[in-house]
């Protein structure tokens, strides 16, 4: 499988650095030094990882995801200098899928991409839509490879063609560097009729069994069903992101066996139970964020929890079946 990495960030080492990894990793790269550019790339090309710094010239990184995961399901890392709590909410909230605080070690961002690729994705738009890029040919404009053409959509004010600076990577992988279109090319993105939207992917109607059925974990009055990736609460269908369904997933099959905050974070990696990856503080203060957007979403007050219950410094699991407000 042809893999496509864009990598934003504004310091020209760092960013030299990311696209060593991924390209060892097997990536062809796009690397821009601004959000308003990420933001371009990622929908021209619709790659399979995205990286994001924070404070960047345009727009910051928060609002770059934002927008990304609006109209694409790529993977999101964040990798930047603020390691502050709410910066790490800010970011997950935004729609990142792993958190990375500078200075970063070169060896654990690449085992963090793996483990990204091995979660079940939402959809598989950003696989079928990256561009092919063919293995030779010059890496200019004007060999761009074609990419899907889609209804162009309005480009301001997303995009400021004045500050357009992408910066290609000085070393093209086996599969040639993707470059970005010349200016002046049609904008792709926004919804299309025929492109499923990101989010959980859920399976139609008809191909769900009914709530009790095969396949359904039931607590309370909310109902998964893992294989379908469908959440519902009170009957109602529940949209989450994959981080979050990968969360509330494991716990309701865990039900009342407490899971703790680096368990869960081996979970999301794809590693369970293996002691030999490292678990920081980062790691579980991303797990608290998405934790804490996952009880929002679920309308849980975590103050008198009625689906998940916080054991405190030891880690998560489902409330009892008959504690009171059930």
């Amino acid at each position: 499988m042809h893999k496509t990495a864009v990598i934003v960030e504004d310091d020209p080492d760092i960013r030299h650095l990311i696209v060593e990894v991924l390209e060892a990793a097997g990536f062809s790269t796009v690397s821009v030094g601004n959000g308003i550019d990420g933001v371009r790339a990622v929908l021209s090309y619709q790659p399979l990882i995205t990286t994001l710094d924070v404070n960047m010239p345009g727009i910051d990184g928060f609002e770059a995801a934002r927008r990304i995961r609006a109209q694409s399901d790529t993977y999101i890392i964040m990798i930047t200098g603020l390691e502050e709590e709410a910066d790490v909410v800010l970011g997950l909230g935004a729609g990142a899928d792993e958190y990375v605080v500078k200075p970063f070690r070169p060896r654990e961002l690449r085992a963090r991409v793996e483990s990204l690729l091995r979660r079940p994705r939402a959809t598989g738009t950003a696989v079928a839509a990256a561009p092919r890029q063919e293995a030779t040919g010059p890496s200019f404009p004007g060999a761009r490879p074609a990419v899907p053409q889609y209804d162009a959509v309005p480009t301001s004010p997303v995009f400021d063609e004045r500050i357009m600076t992408p910066v290609y990577s000085e070393q093209p992988p086996q599969g040639g560097a993707v470059v970005l279109p010349p200016q002046g090319a049609p904008q792709l993105g926004g919804a299309h009729p025929g492109m499923p939207q990101p989010g959980n992917a859920v399976a139609p109607a008809s191909a769900v069994p009914p709530v009790g059925g095969p396949g359904w974990t039931v607590h309370r009055d909310l109902a998964v069903h893992a294989e379908h990736r469908v959440v519902l609460v009170a009957g109602r269908e529940l949209t989450l992101t994959r981080t979050e369904f990968d969360l509330l997933s494991t716990l309701m099959e865990s039900k009342r066996r407490v899971r703790s905050k680096a368990d869960l974070t081996l979970v999301l990696r794809g590693e369970s139970y293996v002691t030999s990856y490292f678990v920081g503080e980062a790691d579980k203060r991303a797990i608290e964020a998405h934790m804490t957007n996952l009880r929002r979403k679920l309308g849980d007050n975590p103050n008198n929890p009625r689906y998940i219950e916080t054991v405190r410094g030891v880690g998560y699991r489902l409330t009892s079946e008959t504690v009171a407000g059930a």
